[in-house]
């Protein structure tokens, strides 16, 4: 029996479906792997992979001479004016994420496996799959970024298969193969129809003893001791195949991919060979060395945050697909939160996790496989600070930080205004808005940018510097509303104008409306924190403020709710998958039990009446998270229950959607560990809150190395009779610290550990 909580999870039986093959990756490549000891399949996927459809030529609306008759038109009360601010087009959907394609390995003469298992472990990110004949070990290097695969088997049948689900069928393939003085050189060049964008998969096969014989487009061992195969993927333009290029080709170095992922031409097979071999330690196993150079980076990240809720140690050694049918276990919930800190790391790198994290089986991915910024990737992201994950929080800033100057287009084009402008939705590649129609009007909506920095500012402040390009997107952001917020109210508020709920429409008016909460929430806040982050630029810091003070106050309805737009007259849709009105409970600190009760008494009621319409999984998680900021342990378990209790989860415990493992999507995955870290612990630069919204079914456990963002590390351990904290300052601050006791203040000094010992809490 296992005597704390499991870092993997394990299966009986291989996958039948590519949403349960177990799951590896670097940021950069993953891997889906299906155990079958007969017919091996690894899915390999790559961030980068996006399937040309027009998106990447599309730019946003030209639309600012137009801005200022809108605003007129709405706020002459006229709700459906937004409508008609349009060019016209259809709508039109970024970039489709897919996989790359298969590695099959196939034995010539399969045998029924016995006293079969395969297992993940997320320590080190290596997927097993063991029985009588049969050992295959993969993983997705992060130290040397290639898919590494060893089969134990004498026997195989080898090839790159491209033939996934969804691929179109006009697709330009051409694959090669070779030998080499290692054993075997795989290739797939994929070329996208009308496109000049292609991509390439490399597959170094070596062989120890036996013989190697080329079967094109694959090849055929015999009598090995054990097959090694380093696998990498490559998006470039198209041009002259080069797979038999002789010595005087580009070496890997000068056809590597940029700070993007993109190779800058065609890659040189051979010369990615010779990379690939370069790879291999040569004083030790290639295997054991290859996975030692991996294992240092990513084990040290994901043991940082560990959670341990006294789980029955029987459960704790089901596999996974059994203890999902034991959505009240707490060996679940542990799982599920060492799970979603596994792949949202594995996920995170070059790119921060997509609606599939990194991973997915099919070409017809859903919403395409890409970035929603006006929930999903938000919500995805949300513990990496507190739950000390600078790697996603470095993938987000690389993002926006290459993607900045779309966003300034879209300022320019849709508004008229200097500064930036966030889209709701993104392939990685743009940054531009062009994805809108009538019913999702996005290209109206302003709050994005405020909403994705967030989880920089969060990451400032637990290491207590500031990131200049944080720094430099505020601005840009502040700089935005300086020419945007110019019209007023008769009261001399500033007005939002247009102004968008994400996704959600008034009940009397049309999408595009005039002070969304939630745009209030970021105008106020991006203001304020640009503000905070030039102190050497007085004036314009001044200038910032002033204009948030401007800023009309939230709204409570007649029905005592959080309205979610601020305008009179604009009346509540309650029934809605967003909760984008309460932006301001969480993830800010704008609406709080401590300092403004009487807006989250109005917040939480806003909360009670909300709906979950299609029972999105974001939506649950979502709420659990506004109800752990407002203190609200039941309704925090309700919104648990719905997501456990739905078979949201699929073997590989990544998440779905919908209920009943409906559409793969990271959402849930990723976004529970925030909400278990929400309820046990939360913070501010001044504030400390130990266990406000601890559900009634954990009453034991350990959180382990939580971030604040006071600058301290934090370790939790609670039972029924009391609880006990050790801070970890590296700065010297005195913050509040809240309980159900009451509220007392916290002298930290840097470098001290400072014990709290909690009777009650």
């Amino acid at each position: 029996m296992t005597t704390g909580p499991v870092h993997g999870t394990w299966e009986p039986r291989p996958a039948a479906r590519w949403e349960d093959a177990f799951l590896s990756g670097n940021g950069r490549h993953g891997a889906l792997v299906f155990g079958d000891p007969n017919d091996e399949r690894v899915i390999v996927t790559h961030h980068t992979l996006v399937r040309p459809n027009g998106g990447e030529h599309a730019r946003p609306p030209q639309l600012a001479a137009e801005l200022p008759a809108l605003q007129d038109r709405l706020l002459a009360g006229e709700t459906a004016a937004a409508e008609t601010f349009t060019d016209g087009r259809d709508l039109q959907w970024v970039q489709p994420f897919h996989p790359a394609f298969q590695i099959r390995l196939r034995r010539p003469n399969p045998a029924e496996p016995h006293a079969y298992r395969r297992q993940v472990d997320f320590t080190n990110g290596e997927v097993t799959a063991q029985c009588a004949g049969l050992r295959s070990r993969v993983f997705v290097s992060r130290a040397d970024d290639v898919v590494v695969q060893r089969i134990d088997t004498p026997d195989l049948h080898i090839s790159l298969d491209h033939r996934l689900p969804g691929a179109p069928h006009d697709l330009a393939v051409g694959q090669g193969a070779v030998l080499t003085p290692e054993g075997a050189l795989l290739t797939l060049r994929v070329r996208y129809p009308g496109s000049d964008r292609a991509y390439t998969g490399v597959t170094l096969v070596v062989v120890s003893g036996g013989r190697t014989t080329l079967t094109p487009p694959g090849l055929h061992i015999t009598g090995a001791e054990s097959v090694l195969l380093l696998t990498r993927v490559l998006r470039h333009p198209d041009g002259p195949d080069t797979a038999n290029a002789d010595e005087t080709a580009p070496n890997a170095d000068e056809t590597a991919p940029n700070a993007d992922g993109i190779a800058p031409s065609n890659p040189d097979a051979l010369a990615q060979a010779r990379a690939l071999g370069d790879l291999l330690p040569a004083d030790e196993d290639p295997y054991t060395g290859l996975l030692a150079r991996h294992t240092a980076p990513h084990r040290t990240a994901y043991q940082r945050v560990t959670l341990d809720l006294d789980a029955d140690p029987a459960e704790r050694a089901l596999p996974g697909s059994e203890l999902l049918a034991r959505p009240d276990s707490p060996a679940l919930l542990e799982r599920l939160f060492a799970a979603g800190r596994y792949h949202l790391l594995s996920a995170s790198g070059l790119l921060p996790p997509r609606l599939v994290g990194l991973w997915t089986g099919d070409w017809n991915t859903a919403w395409a496989g890409a970035f929603t910024n006006d929930a999903n990737l938000n919500l995805q992201t949300a513990s990496a600070a507190a739950a000390a994950l600078p790697e996603v929080t470095e993938a987000l800033a690389r993002l926006i930080d290459r993607q900045l100057s779309d966003w300034q287009e879209n300022a320019r084009a849709v508004f008229g205004a200097r500064g930036v402008v966030a889209p709701a939705h993104t392939d990685g590649e743009s940054g531009l808005t062009y994805h809108f129609s009538r019913e999702y009007p996005l290209h109206l909506w302003t709050a994005g940018a405020d909403w994705l920095l967030k989880p920089l500012v969060d990451h400032d402040e637990t290491r207590g510097e500031r990131d200049p390009r944080t720094a430099h997107a505020l601005a840009e952001v502040a700089l935005f509303y300086e020419d945007f917020l110019t019209r007023t109210d008769p009261d001399g508020h500033l007005v939002v104008v247009p102004s968008y709920s994400p996704e959600n429409r008034p009940a009397n008016a049309s999408w595009g409306a005039v002070n969304a909460a939630m745009d209030l929430s970021a105008a106020r806040h991006a203001l304020l924190t640009a503000a905070t982050y030039h102190p050497d630029q007085p004036e314009r810091a001044d200038r910032w403020r002033a204009l948030a003070d401007r800023l009309p106050p939230h709204r409570t309805n007649a029905d005592g709710a959080l309205a979610e737009w601020a305008r009179p007259g604009l009346e509540d849709t309650y029934d809605h998958r967003h909760l984008s009105h309460l932006y301001g409970v969480w993830p800010l600190d704008e609406i709080t039990p401590y300092d403004t009760p009487d807006l989250a008494t109005a917040a939480h009621r806003a909360l009670e009446l909300r709906g979950a319409e299609n029972d999105s999984a974001h939506g649950h998680l979502h709420h659990a998270l506004v109800a752990a900021r407002l203190r609200d342990g039941e309704r925090v378990t309700h919104a648990l229950s719905q997501v456990l209790k739905g078979d949201f989860f699929h073997d590989s415990l990544m998440s779905a959607h919908y209920p009943n493992r409906d559409v793969y999507n990271a959402d849930a995955a990723h976004t529970l560990p925030a909400v278990l870290v929400e309820m046990l612990v939360q913070s501010t630069p001044d504030r400390l809150v130990l266990l406000p919204a601890l559900p009634a079914a954990y009453p034991t456990g350990r959180l382990r190395g939580i971030r604040t963002r006071f600058g301290a590390e934090l370790d939790l351990t609670w039972s029924p009779q009391e609880a006990h904290a050790v801070l970890r300052p590296t700065r010297s601050h005195r913050v509040e610290l809240r309980t159900s006791s009451g509220t007392r203040p916290l002298d930290l000094v840097a470098g001290e550990d400072h014990v709290l010992s909690l009777g009650t809490w």
